[in-house]
Formats: structure tokens, sequence, C-alpha cells
């Protein structure tokens, strides 16, 4: 093993032991009749959720209280099939010519079905589907050789996403791109950078989803641990973190990146135990702390929802 990669290592252990940041476990609920949460959002006081095999996007209250949601795809199945799935992993609020609306994105792990994105009007509902195969082409000859995009949120003048590696290819990166990337997919400007260490495959933590703070410059990671060695394929559920890079603004154009905080769920509260987390959105925040609503897929057709605070 190289020095530098030993030297990450002990810094990497020592973040994971160290860090005890105070923290309240708020509230929790499971989502029996809702498979497979993936994506979360939230909006003018609501929370969009998507599951990765689901056929519509739920929308919830900030108590976990079922408001509406928004049948995207038509299917008898609760759980669409594999081999048909969009597999949309991914969700964020983006702004579109003054108006705000919902974006989720495919994994692109498998073509075409999982090349695909929709666009949401939270308001009148309306819905825009987007082909995004030019531009999950372009990531791939950019060198990830392995999609699976799993993450995304908007930062300022731009959005960047996520892609997982996984035991073979122990490697997640995060793609910066610009805003409203679907309407010029074979120019937009990409960045493609590293993130976290490629540790022991055995112990391979992947980036399951993105949240970005506007108050701190934030970039906020779900990781989990899955022994998974394809992009298809779940596996079985491990360990559950959050992972917290400061200043992203200024570390989008540097080579690779690691985490300046890594919080160990499971030892902040036994609850988050055999729950993969799949990722989180912020629902307040002020300087001192800020409030977290992390979604859980369990991979037998129920999803978790755990709303925390956690100091700055």
């Amino acid at each position: 093993m190289k020095i530098n990669s030993i030297a990450f290592c002990i810094a990497f252990i020592f973040l994971l032991t160290s860090c005890s940041p105070h923290f309240t476990f708020k509230n929790s609920k499971l989502l029996n009749d809702y498979p497979s949460g993936s994506g979360i959002t939230y909006f003018n006081n609501n929370i969009y959720l998507i599951g990765d095999d689901a056929g519509n996007l739920l929308i919830m209250d900030t108590a976990f209280r079922i408001a509406d949601s928004i049948r995207l795809l038509e299917s008898e199945q609760k759980r669409i099939s594999k081999e048909l799935k969009p597999d949309l992993e991914a969700a964020t609020v983006v702004t579109i010519n003054n108006a705000d609306e919902i974006l989720l994105v495919g994994s692109g792990s498998l073509s075409p079905h999982r090349n695909a994105g929709w666009l949401i009007n939270p308001v009148n509902k309306q819905q825009t589907r987007l082909d995004l195969n030019t531009f999950y082409d372009r990531l791939k000859k950019d060198g990830i050789d392995a999609l699976n995009i799993e993450g995304i949120t908007s930062i300022p003048a731009g959005i960047v996403l996520s892609s997982r590696g996984n035991k073979s290819i122990p490697a997640n990166h995060l793609i910066f791109t610009s805003n409203a990337f679907w309407n010029n997919q074979d120019s937009t400007a990409i960045k493609i950078i590293k993130v976290g260490s490629n540790t022991d495959t055995a112990f391979f933590n992947g980036v399951s989803g993105l949240e970005y703070s506007k108050l701190s410059d934030q970039l906020l990671l779900t990781v989990s641990t899955e022994n998974t060695y394809n992009t298809v394929d779940d596996g079985t559920i491990g360990k559950s973190y959050l992972w917290m890079i400061n200043n992203i603004s200024a570390k989008k154009n540097l080579i690779a990146v690691n985490p300046n905080k890594i919080i160990d769920l499971e030892k902040l509260d036994e609850r988050f135990k055999g729950h993969k987390i799949e990722s989180v959105c912020i629902i307040s925040e002020n300087k001192k702390e800020m409030q977290l609503v992390f979604v859980s897929d369990d991979d037998k057709g129920t999803s978790g929802l755990f709303t925390v605070v956690i100091k700055k």
C-alpha cells in the first residue's frame, strides 16, 4: 500500500471514531406500501420521495403524512421489474425559466430504460420525460466505466451528480455540470472528480445520495456498504454513513476530494441498524444546526424515513 493511501486510511479512521456531533433523533416511519425509497428532496414544506422501482412520486409533509402522489409510469405491479424499471435514484429542485421544478434522474446503469429523467412542476403537476442517453454516454466516455447515478443536488450555478462504485470497481465520482444540462447534452460542461478513497473492496463505501447546504456551502453525501459487485444487483445491507464536505464550491475543480466529517449513523442511534440509507434532504437549517430527513430501502419493498437534527 502506498504511503498516501495509508495516511488517508488513518485520517478516515480518525474521522470516523472521533466524530461525535450533537445529535437528536426526532422521528421515523416505515412505508410498507411504498417500495424501494431512493431519492428525496424538499420544496415548499413538502417532501418528495421516489422509489427506484416505484411508478409514482410520493408527496408528504414533514410529519410523513402522505398528501398526494404523481403517477409517472403505468404498471400493474407494486414494484416494476428490474429489466424495465427506469431506476429513478435521485431527486432535487431546479429552477428553470424562473420556475421551480422537481428533477428526477435514472441511474444510467442499464440502457435504455435507466437513461431517463423527469421534470415535474410541483404546482400543476405537469411532467416532462427526459432522454439522458447522450449525457450518460459522455460520462462513460469521460472515464466512469460502470455508471450508476445515485445522487443529484443543485448548487450555485449548476448541478452535481454522484456515481456509485461497487466492489469490482471501488470508485465513487462527483459530476459537476450546468443547470438544465439535459437541453444541450452534447456540449454542456462536465467536470468529474473522485470522492473518498478506493478502500479495500471488502469494505467499499458507495455514495448513495447528495444534498447541498446553501447556508454553509457543504455537500452532504449518504454512503453505505453493500455486498454487490456490479451496478445492477442488490447485495447484503451493511452500514450507512453521512459524509460532509466543506466549501464544496471551491473544490469542484480538484481531481479528488475527501470528506471533512464522517458520521456513523448506526453509532448515533441503533434505529438506523439494518437500514440502507439511500439519500438525504435538508428540511430546515440555521447557522448552528440542520434538520435532515433520510430515506432507506430494505430491498424487500419497504421504505424508511428518519428525521434527525445535527449540530454543525
